[in-house]
């Protein structure tokens, strides 16, 4: 007879939700690095492999400039880095944890607002590096390359994550859902004078295997579900968790795209 009163069930998925919710809602969020996530969530890797292809170019050249850097993770991992090389950050958490990763390689990291201009001269190095940026400015990246020099980059596609967006914001525009295109890349380095050499892009499996997983990204990956906080949508975090416990991984698919182009002039 239901009188009302939870369940042991009830009360041993309460305290599932609630030890999860805690313990993704505290930890540091801090750099660039997902491995908090291992055995929690999975993410199909594009295939191009874009350390790979960072390394193979950092080994041509003599400086390079990598934008938005988050904590210098993926620049470190792509060593050894060329003679001069430059790393540009906003956020402080990261511009500490870049710093520490960085300078012992050789390389600086340079406090800038992620808004135009680039505080380098025109011409100043070979290539211009950058993965998963929020925002490219075309006009200061053929600036600040060299004649001859690459852009690099690893960005995120339109619609990426959406399946996951639209279950806490609804369903998005048709206009938010195109953003980033890859086609809309294609053009703006057109009108920056930039030549892109090579285009690929990749939808990609991703699965969230619990609470945590979920709200860890959300609080790391910011520009997702803007303002996100576990207060505002504890309801809905618990919803999901209870759909997460019945049918499995929440499944979600990512969009990504790798782009570079060639400065001609």
């Amino acid at each position: 007879m239901d009188d009302g009163r939870p369940t042991w069930d009830d009360l041993d998925m309460t305290r599932t939700f609630d030890h999860l919710v805690a313990e993704a809602d505290a930890v540091s969020v801090d750099g660039w690095d997902f491995s908090w996530l291992d055995g929690r969530a999975t993410e199909q890797r594009p295939s191009w492999g874009y350390q790979g292809l960072l390394r193979e170019r950092l080994a041509t050249v003599r400086s390079v400039l990598d934008i938005q850097t988050g904590g210098g993770e993926v620049l470190a991992g792509a060593g050894p880095l060329p003679p001069l090389t430059v790393a540009t950050e906003s956020w402080p958490p990261n511009v500490q944890k870049a710093t520490a990763l960085l300078h012992p390689l050789g390389a600086a990291v340079v406090v800038d607002s992620d808004e135009p201009p680039l505080p380098f001269g025109d011409g100043a190095f070979e290539l211009v590096t950058s993965r998963h940026p929020v925002a490219v400015w075309w006009d200061e990246v053929a600036r600040v390359l060299a004649p001859g020099g690459a852009y690099l980059s690893q960005q995120v596609g339109p619609a990426s994550v959406f399946e996951l967006v639209e279950y806490f914001l609804g369903p998005q525009p048709e206009e938010v859902r195109r953003g980033r295109h890859p086609d809309d890349a294609v053009a703006e380095a057109a009108r920056a004078g930039l030549e892109v050499v090579d285009l690929r892009s990749e939808r990609l499996r991703t699965e969230f295997h619990d609470i945590g997983a979920v709200i860890y990204f959300l609080r790391k990956v910011i520009w997702m579900v803007p303002g996100f906080t576990v207060g505002q949508y504890r309801d809905r975090l618990r919803e999901l968790h209870e759909q997460i416990e019945s049918d499995g991984p929440f499944v979600a698919h990512t969009a990504r795209f790798l782009v570079e182009a060639r400065k001609t002039g």
